[in-house]
């Protein structure tokens, strides 16, 4: 069972901030990370009726779920700087007025496009919270300890999110697939007002990385175009050849401006801690493997099984449930055998469940199909607490909003390229469970290497 969020402090803990300040923090971080989590979950058992409501295609569909998660992984980069410049709590607040925003624009959409443009404005705004989530945890708790338990806590906001997303997304979109944003709104409101009692957060001056950030997006943008659009017009297709080009481009003059520049957005000397760069792999693939699954899963069960939007969503509550409840728990293994083990042994349960995804025979029960999800859930939930707090641990306090912000922008990379990926799989195979199987079965080869590489992991700081 979890700890209430009033027992997060120890008599013996160290904290930055008032114990009631600090309490404020972590309760907007949760709530934070919840609501931009639910948003990359709750759309996708909605797909279906979205496209018969509004049109599109399966790269239509893509969209949907990766305008929202591209505009947050390329942002992530300028939001951790940015919260670092006028302070978390600033950078929170705004960040949540602006997906507030958007979130009403997407339930009132008209058209595809117009919800695909309110989609990437949501993910503006997710880009702002999430960084500056964890910077406002990592003000208020001095204490190592404290800390981790800090950030187990608002990483099951975020499984809880992930466990409801595809439970309430189905419910709604009985009704109208509109509501799964409209709920977005008295989350993000209390979110604000609660935020007034935060704890104050540091600020460092630091000038605007403009080519850093430019060349992020297009970059992102051109790479996750050209995987999308490249399942349905093939990779030699004149324009899918010219955004792989792009993107290259593009990512070089970033790599330049980041080694050349006097204030870099991603400083490199990161990198130089195998701590982080292990982590940031960890990261990338686990997130690629979790989003990949639930959005060709969430089609299979609808477009394959037969399945209403509300059994879709109930056949994930075991996958996504039992993360919400795992994840508390996720703190103390590391505690007990150590943040590297921890990781290590995460990632192999999710190969498990990705091998068996794979060797399930064809005309296997849902709820089968379903208990063979929970092991990819689970092995993940493993993963984020121990990365997360081994990467603020590398770095000092005053760089934790950048270093959070290259964290996450790794992670939510891997959830839009691994929905891209296995959408342009899917969409270049003879039949769906052909396309299916290999981006499990690649996926899975990907997990067991990034979970070698976790066995140069050490535990503290390096």
């Amino acid at each position: 069972m979890s700890r209430p969020l009033t027992t997060v402090l120890d008599p013996g803990d160290r904290i930055t901030a008032p114990p009631g300040r600090a309490r404020a923090s972590l309760i907007v971080a949760m709530l934070g990370f919840a609501v931009v989590t639910l948003d990359t979950q709750v759309v996708n058992v909605a797909l279906p009726d979205i496209s018969r409501d509004v049109g599109g295609s399966l790269s239509g569909l893509q969209w949907v779920v990766t305008a929202y998660t591209l505009m947050f992984s390329a942002l992530l980069l300028f939001a951790g700087t940015f919260a670092d410049r006028i302070g978390a709590r600033r950078a929170y607040g705004i960040g949540m007025m602006i997906f507030v925003v958007a979130s009403a624009a997407c339930g009132l959409a008209p058209g595809l496009g117009f919800l695909v443009a309110a989609r990437v404005l949501q993910g503006i705004g997710a880009a702002l919270v999430t960084p500056t989530s964890l910077a406002l945890i990592r003000a208020a708790y001095a204490d190592s300890a404290a800390r981790a338990r800090a950030i187990a806590l608002w990483a099951m906001g975020g499984s809880i999110a992930a466990a409801a997303g595809p439970v309430l997304g189905g419910a709604l979109t009985q009704l109208d697939w509109r509501w799964i944003f409209l709920l977005n709104l008295p989350v993000g409101v209390v979110a604000v007002l609660v935020l007034r009692r935060a704890a104050d957060s540091p600020r460092t001056v630091v000038p605007f990385d403009g080519i850093g950030q430019v060349t992020a997006v297009l970059a992102l943008g051109a790479l996750t175009f050209a995987v999308i659009e490249g399942g349905e017009l093939g990779y030699g297709n004149p324009r899918i050849l010219a955004a792989f080009t792009l993107a290259v481009l593009a990512a070089a003059v970033f790599l330049i401006a980041q080694m050349r520049g006097r204030h870099p957005m991603v400083p490199l000397d990161l990198f130089r801690s195998r701590t982080v760069s292990v982590t940031l792999a960890v990261g990338f693939v686990n997130m690629a493997a979790f989003y990949g699954v639930v959005f060709l899963q969430s089609l299979y069960f609808q477009q394959q099984r037969g399945a209403t939007p509300l059994l879709t969503g109930l056949l994930f509550l075991p996958m996504t449930g039992l993360v919400a409840g795992f994840n508390p728990l996720a703190a103390r293994a590391a505690n007990r055998f150590g943040a590297a083990a921890t990781i290590i042994g995460g990632q192999l349960v999710m190969t498990a469940g990705l091998i068996g995804l794979v060797l399930l025979p064809a005309g296997a029960p849902v709820w089968l199909v379903a208990a063979v999800m929970v092991p990819v859930g689970v092995g993940g939930s493993f993963t984020v607490p121990p990365t997360t707090a081994l990467i603020l641990d590398s770095v000092p306090a005053e760089r934790a909003g950048t270093a959070s912000g290259v964290f996450n922008t790794f992670r939510q990379m891997g959830g839009s390229l691994g929905v891209a990926a296995y959408g342009a799989v899917v969409a270049s195979q003879a039949t769906f469970r052909s396309g299916l199987h290999i981006s499990l079965t690649a996926t899975a080869i990907l997990i067991v290497l990034t979970a070698a590489a976790s066995l140069a992991l050490r535990d503290g700081h390096r």
